[in-house]
């Protein structure tokens, strides 16, 4: 990038001023990882200060049978194959209710795209979790998981909102975006739920006062161009609906050993590296920069590690998510050394270790409590990384 192009986009940034396309693409193509961080943090700043967020939460995938074999998912088994499972509600209103007197404050469910579950199930669950835990909210399906039960009970999506938001549903997770260039998603997405209908369903799940989540899969066959692509559609929907209350940049993962039963369903590895630690810095800076009317970007620490989830909150993100606990759509795949769960205590430390005050939210972003920042004379003003 020459000096006058860079100038001129560091302009815009501390005037406040719109990215454009054209400009996300050069900030892709800069090596200056330090300018590029140092514009992600003063804009991370400007909206956040020096506060990182997170929340108590627990991740059940109450079903990996799924009728779509999407060519980077690891999770998804057919009906049938050794490891598939279908839960009982019961049995996940057991697990949600063991993490009770860790405080938790969240429930987040995505499934497989079961077959033959009737449709009643998914309220049905909601209904159940929400009477055994009545002050924990439920982020539940994504919006290809709604356009899956509009498919399977003949409701439209309106109405199988109502129902859910009925039952108990607080907000949609933001998966099944992956990226939504059709240049791209032709080649890794096997199901029908594309751009059209994931946006018509978050703009639904707007209307209906629901605020929710946005994410990109980055790091396989994907350009830079298709990225910032994908952002701007997403910041569009949001001009129009304000719904959108994080984005989160979802690190692509290899099969590192095989399944349990020999059978390595990612289609996608053999041709592909996963984002490197300067791609993560790239993704989540430029993120930050493009994506101007959304308040949060998370760092998913499941996908980045620990220290890499660190590293990101000086270059755009905000918020790291929760405790977690058995994240198997990842953890299916991963063998990084990502723990199952994070205690209250260990994010703590994390978010304080980086240089950040840790505060305490909920699904809406509300804050629960703000606990104290790192020790003075441990670390310095947080900064974004040098070289």
């Amino acid at each position: 990038m020459d000096a006058g192009l860079k100038r001129e986009l560091e302009a815009k940034v501390y005037a406040g001023e719109r990215l454009s396309r054209e400009d996300g693409i050069a900030l892709y193509e800069t090596d200056d990882l330090a300018w590029l961080g140092g514009l992600a943090h003063h804009v991370r700043t400007q909206k956040n200060g020096d506060v990182v967020h997170f929340n108590v939460n627990r991740h059940l995938n109450m079903t990996n049978v799924c009728a779509a074999s999407c060519a980077y998912c690891s999770f998804q088994r057919k009906p049938g194959e050794k490891d598939a499972y279908t839960m009982r509600i019961e049995e996940a209103v057991r697990l949600a209710k063991a993490m009770e007197n860790d405080q938790l404050t969240e429930l987040h469910i995505v499934n497989g795209l079961h077959p033959t579950l009737p449709w009643r199930y998914y309220p049905r669950s909601l209904r159940e979790l929400k009477k055994a835990l009545p002050n924990v909210g439920l982020k539940c399906f994504t919006a290809t998981e709604i356009h899956w039960f509009e498919k399977i009970s003949g409701l439209s999506a309106s109405e199988i909102l109502d129902e859910l938001i009925d039952a108990g549903l607080e907000s949609l997770t933001g998966g099944g975006a992956e990226i939504f260039d059709w240049e791209v998603r032709q080649h890794i997405v096997d199901h029908d739920t594309h751009w059209e209908d994931w946006s018509r369903i978050h703009r639904l799940a707007h209307a209906k006062g629901l605020k929710t989540p946005a994410t990109m899969l980055y790091g396989h066959i994907e350009e830079p161009r298709h990225r910032v692509d994908h952002v701007l559609r997403l910041r569009e929907l949001q001009d129009e609906t304000g719904g959108f209350q994080v984005f989160i940049p979802l690190r692509y993962q290899h099969d590192f050993h095989d399944s349990k039963d020999g059978i390595v369903r990612n289609k996608l590895q053999a041709r592909t590296t996963m984002a490197t630690g300067a791609d993560m810095i790239r993704t989540f800076a430029v993120s930050r920069l493009l994506f101007d009317n959304v308040p949060h970007v998370k760092v998913f620490w499941v996908m980045h590690g620990l220290d890499g989830a660190q590293l990101m909150l000086n270059h755009g993100a905000d918020d790291m998510d929760g405790s977690v606990v058995e994240y198997k759509i990842t953890h299916d795949a991963d063998g990084f050394g990502t723990p199952n769960k994070l205690s209250r205590e260990d994010l703590l430390d994390l978010i304080r270790d980086a240089g950040f005050r840790p505060v305490e939210r909920n699904t809406r972003y509300e804050i629960i409590r703000e606990y104290d920042g790192p020790v003075a004379d441990r670390r310095e003003t947080p900064q974004p990384m040098r070289f």
